[in-house]
């Protein structure tokens, strides 16, 4: 590893996304240097697999870097966006070649974020440097009991926003003077997509899945009536391909109201469109009572409900939140998320050896091992 004072540890920062690779430089706790580079569709169209973009990605950052006069070599660590690995715990992870193979075959679906490992691995590797990635969104620390579905062929699984809810369950005991360990917190991130996580004494011990359960979200369908589900699968009139862009990508606002703009909505509704008020008024409604759901997880008395996400920045939507939630006790706005500081915190909280990094698989079932 490369010898650093504290302070002027260089961590490079990659969060790939699905049309972006975003970057940023750190030197301890400072962001000195951020960017994102933009890929078109034509671009991209080129190759079958995300994972086939990494050498394209990986060029394209290190041309950033070379242009920036950012040497390799000074880096301490990179750090990427962790994708869909096999289920682990909460924490910062070194990439090793297990994790590498999981999200080249995309063991748990094809996302951008598996990019994240390999373009942090593959650019730290040159500067002789330590490679990680942080709370990624396969962060499964649910309970027994949590699991179970009502259908032993499906398992409940733990696939949430972990890098912010984290983060900020870390940001909420330091506001509160307490230690993690000791606090129960409802916490609900409110983005494109939505979870609504029950952590207890610091672990996520029941999440709405920010997939296929939970509250409708701008584009997501969240948790729909099954049988109906199923007779429309089998009606002959849709792809499974359809399908699943009807549940995730075409469900929520954008199925009923033909956007995902949230404040758009917010507009409409105060223009007089009754039927954007309707729809956004039974997103905020469902939210509400997901959140009271992950309530009784923590027996009815967390010592705090939290709103954290882009759109509590949106004062429509998490006042409406509050006034059905308030009654549970403290509510506590934190709005948006800052994935590339919370990855790199995560990265320096290692690299100062506050924390040592997991070993890559390292589950609930096998934390004493690891």
């Amino acid at each position: 590893m490369n010898e650093t004072i504290r302070g002027t540890e260089r961590i490079l920062v990659l969060n790939p996304g699905s049309t972006s690779t975003k970057l940023a430089l750190f030197e301890g706790e400072e962001c000195v240097l951020s960017d994102v580079i933009r890929h078109s569709r034509d671009e991209l169209s080129q190759f079958a697999k995300v994972i086939d973009q990494l050498e394209y990605r990986r060029a394209l950052v290190l041309k950033f870097l070379e242009d920036r006069g950012v040497a390799i070599e000074s880096l301490s660590a990179a750090v990427g966006r962790g994708g869909l690995m096999k289920p682990i715990v909460s924490g910062t992870f070194a990439v090793n070649e297990e994790m590498l193979e999981d999200v080249r075959v995309g063991v748990q679906g094809e996302h951008a974020s598996n990019l994240g490992a390999g373009l942090a691995h593959d650019i730290a590797s040159k500067a002789g440097a330590p490679s990680f990635v942080v709370d990624p969104v396969v962060v499964d620390e649910l309970e027994p009991v949590a699991r179970l579905s009502g259908m032993p062929d499906i398992e409940r699984k733990s696939i949430v926003h972990a890098l912010n809810v984290k983060a900020t369950a870390r940001a909420v005991a330091e506001g509160l003077d307490r230690d993690l360990a000791e606090l129960d917190l409802v916490i609900t991130h409110m983005g494109g997509g939505i979870s609504v996580c029950a952590i207890r004494h610091g672990r996520m011990v029941d999440v709405s899945s920010a997939l296929s359960a939970g509250p409708m979200t701008p584009e997501r369908a969240g948790t729909v009536p099954t049988l109906e589900l199923v007779e429309m699968c089998f009606s002959g009139r849709f792809t499974e391909r359809e399908m699943r862009k009807k549940l995730v990508g075409q469900g929520g606002l954008v199925g009923y109201l033909g956007t995902n703009n949230a404040p758009e909505v917010v507009e409409r509704i105060e223009a007089g469109d009754r039927e954007a008020e309707r729809v956004l008024g039974a997103m905020i409604y469902q939210i509400a009572k997901e959140i009271g759901a992950m309530a009784t997880v923590l027996g009815g008395h967390p010592d705090a409900v939290v709103l954290t996400g882009g759109l509590a920045h949106n004062d429509y939507i998490v006042e409406r939140v509050r006034a059905r939630v308030d009654f549970l006790g403290r509510v506590i706005v934190m709005p948006g998320e800052d994935e590339m500081r919370a990855l790199a915190l995560g990265c320096l909280r290692v690299l100062r050896g506050e924390e040592t990094a997991h070993e890559y698989p390292c589950s609930v079932d096998r934390l004493e091992e690891c």
